[in-house]
Parts: C-alpha cells; sequence; structure tokens
C-alpha cells in the first residue's frame, strides 16, 4: 500500500526527474529548486523504502524498482489529469495533424495524446511518425499543424524549446576496447545526433568507426543491447536492465545535448491549442 503521504506532487516530481534524466532540469521544469527536487526524490525514497534512482555522470536513471514505480506514478497522473480535464472540457472538434520524431514519440507523448483522445473523442488526431528530414519537409508544404524538430533546419520561432541531454550508451555486458576505434551505433543521414556525435569524438581525438546504421530507434536500441556498439540515447530510450551508461573518461566525452523546438501555425483552431497544451504536458 501506497503511503497516504505520497501525494501527487512527489508524484509529479518523481515522473519529470525520470523523463528529463537530470534533477536540475527536472526541477527547473517543475517550478522547484534544485535542492528542493533533491529533498523530494529522498524523501519519496523514504517514504517507499526503496533506492528508486541511481546517479549516472551527469544525471539520474531509476533503478529497476524505479522503473516498476514510474508506470504506476504515470498511471496515476494521467487518470488524475484525466478526470480534471474532463469535467472542465469544453467541446472540440475538428482534425489536428501533429508530426513527431521517433526519439520524441517513443517516450511520454502517445500517454499525453492518448489523454487527449479520450478527453476531447469529437478531434480526430493524424500523427505522423519519422525522422527530422522526413517531417520537415511536410511543415514546409503545410501539411502539419504541430511539429516537433531540431530547430537547425527550421526557419519558424518555436512555441517552445528545450534541451534534451543525450547519453552515451552500450550493452550490459558490453566492454568498449579502449585499443581499438569505437563501434558505433547511429541513425542514417541527415541526423543532427550523428553529426553531433561525430564532431564530439573529432574534438576528444577519439578513433570511431560506423558498426550499424538504421533509422529505427528500436533497431538501435536492440543493437546497443547485442553489443555491437556505442550510442547516443535519451534517458526514456535506455532500456536500464539490457544497456549502461558509460561513465566519463579519458576515451569517453560528456554527455551531448541537443536542442528540440515545438512549433505551430500562427493561424490556428481551439483544437490545435488544446493539442499543444497536451503536448507541452507531457513533455514537461
Amino acid at each position: 500500500m501506497i503511503p497516504a503521504a505520497v501525494d501527487l506532487d512527489l508524484l509529479r516530481a518523481f515522473v519529470a526527474a525520470c523523463r528529463i534524466g537530470n534533477l536540475s532540469r527536472a526541477a527547473e521544469a517543475t517550478g522547484r529548486t534544485q535542492s528542493a527536487m533533491s529533498m523530494q526524490m529522498r524523501r519519496l525514497e523514504g517514504l517507499l523504502g526503496k533506492k528508486l534512482l541511481r546517479r549516472t555522470g551527469r544525471g539520474v536513471l531509476p533503478t529497476a524498482e524505479g522503473e516498476v514505480f514510474l508506470g504506476y506514478a504515470s498511471r496515476i497522473l494521467t487518470l488524475g489529469d484525466e478526470a480534471a480535464a474532463r469535467l472542465r472540457q469544453i467541446p472540440l472538434a475538428g482534425t489536428v495533424t501533429i508530426g513527431l520524431p521517433e526519439e520524441v514519440a517513443l517516450a511520454s507523448l502517445p500517454s499525453a495524446l492518448g489523454q487527449f483522445h479520450r478527453i476531447h473523442p469529437d478531434v480526430s488526431l493524424d500523427i505522423i511518425v519519422d525522422n527530422t528530414a522526413a517531417i520537415g519537409p511536410l511543415w514546409q508544404q503545410g501539411r502539419l499543424d504541430i511539429m516537433i524538430a531540431n530547430p537547425s533546419g527550421v526557419p519558424d520561432d518555436a512555441v517552445a524549446s528545450w534541451s534534451v541531454e543525450l547519453q552515451w550508451v552500450c550493452g550490459l555486458d558490453h566492454a568498449p576496447d579502449t585499443a581499438r576505434p569505437l563501434d558505433l551505433v547511429v541513425f542514417p543521414e541527415p541526423c543532427t545526433w550523428r553529426r553531433r556525435m561525430f564532431e564530439i569524438l573529432a574534438e576528444a581525438g577519439v578513433d570511431h568507426r560506423i558498426a550499424f546504421t538504421s533509422p529505427s530507434v528500436a533497431a538501435v536500441q536492440a543493437a546497443v543491447e547485442n553489443g555491437l556498439g556505442i550510442a547516443l540515447l535519451t534517458p526514456e530510450c535506455i532500456r536500464v536492465p539490457l544497456m549502461r551508461v558509460l561513465p566519463r573518461s579519458q576515451t569517453m566525452p560528456p554527455p551531448v545535448i541537443v536542442q528540440y523546438g515545438l512549433y505551430a501555425r500562427a493561424t490556428r483552431t481551439p483544437a490545435v491549442d488544446e493539442a499543444i497544451r497536451a503536448l507541452m504536458s507531457g513533455l514537461r
């Protein structure tokens, strides 16, 4: 039984810490100080009697117990938000077309969009999940109402922007051979992650080679888990039981920071505005 002292505020802080993978940025996203966020995580662990988070080089990841609790905490928050939204709901209708990069769509957004669909059943959601290179032209052609993408190739101003910390990861039992070039698991060009990976390794003087290339996040995850090489992944894409985060060392650079933005047309329907709010809620 969950102690009564575990309130929704604690759950929301924990979910934010897991999704963002960094306590200071999670604190900023939820309107807390870093010390308050750390204190809340310790309090939650004390109430449950379990270690929920483990620290990495520059962030945090959920433990096995934390992964289990994250699922329940997310469901509790979703139900609470959905109940509140349903009670104050304004009837909406129409179609909203959304373009999402796969690495973002795998994280918290399906839950947010599913909740939106349940609250507003008369709004048709057309969701396209692909890489940024494929989504960008659809935006330029005016075929999307909302898009999430890396800002580097988008001339428009973002409604909101944020940074994502990419971790260097390998299979749980994989031990990179420092005497040989690093085997890399990468996405194909054009890819911001790939370019940043190569730039940082070159700056650090680390020899490397491409061992595996795929446009699919699931395929990249499988390649990493089976020891084919090292990849850059968001905290949400790191499957803790099968992967490990590589600590910073002479041969391994620090985590890589990349930017994302949420874009929407200047002229929007109420349904599009509500979909934007749902997406932003899922990203927090």
